[in-house]
Order: C-alpha cells, then sequence, then structure tokens
C-alpha cells in the first residue's frame, strides 16, 4: 500500500512539475487512467483488465502531438519511482504500439502524432 501511495504521489507532484502548454491530456488524466495499473506497475505479476482499459483510453485521447508529448512526459516522471523494465512492457502487455520507451532517459520533445498507426 505505501508502495501504491509513493507512485500517486509522484505523479501528483509530476502534474506541478510538467508543464502542460496547449496540451489537453494533464498528468492528473494520466494518473486517473493508469490507477488500475498501480499495483502491477510496482510489483509486476498480473494484470488487471481496467489496468489494459485506462492505457487504451489514454493511448486513444493522446491524438494530437502536444498530447502525446505531454502524456509521454508524465509518464516519464512517474516511471522514475517504479520498475523500469515493467514500465516499459506495459503498453504492449495491453497491445498498445508505442514509437518511444517508457523511461527516465526517454526524450519525450521527439514524440510526434505521425509516429503511431492508425
Amino acid at each position: 500500500m505505501a508502495l501504491i501511495l509513493r507512485f500517486f504521489t509522484c505523479l501528483v507532484l509530476t502534474v506541478c512539475i510538467v508543464e502542460s502548454v496547449d496540451a489537453a491530456i494533464s498528468c492528473g488524466t494520466v494518473a486517473r487512467q493508469l490507477a488500475p495499473c498501480a499495483s502491477y506497475l510496482w510489483r509486476g505479476g498480473m494484470m488487471i483488465p481496467s489496468c489494459c482499459a485506462g492505457v487504451k483510453k489514454l493511448n486513444d485521447m493522446a491524438q494530437t502531438t502536444l498530447d502525446r508529448q505531454q502524456a509521454c512526459k508524465c509518464l516519464k516522471a512517474a516511471a522514475q519511482g517504479i520498475n523500469p523494465s515493467i514500465a516499459s512492457s506495459l503498453p504492449g502487455k495491453c497491445g498498445i504500439s508505442i514509437p518511444y520507451t517508457i523511461s527516465k532517459n526517454t526524450n519525450c520533445d521527439t514524440v510526434k502524432t505521425d509516429m503511431f498507426p492508425p
């Protein structure tokens, strides 16, 4: 439980740190969509269906380059406190393809809308 609380604390702090510019996606939105994934992101193991539903919804919501860059920045900041290999595998486990790795080393400024398959 303490680990889950720490994960959400990181996401809340991320909301304050990451600029939202003109993006419609906020780190709060990212946190809400990925909340069902918290246990999986900390410990691995079995993923619950609501986790993948949140991942898919977040992917569908991020339609513009700014949205995708903002979501990437939120994920990058959140990845600071969780298992990096589990974080990077999350989209693929949910059947979502993104052209970058969820990692603290990702350059989110290079993410563009045309990088994503329709």
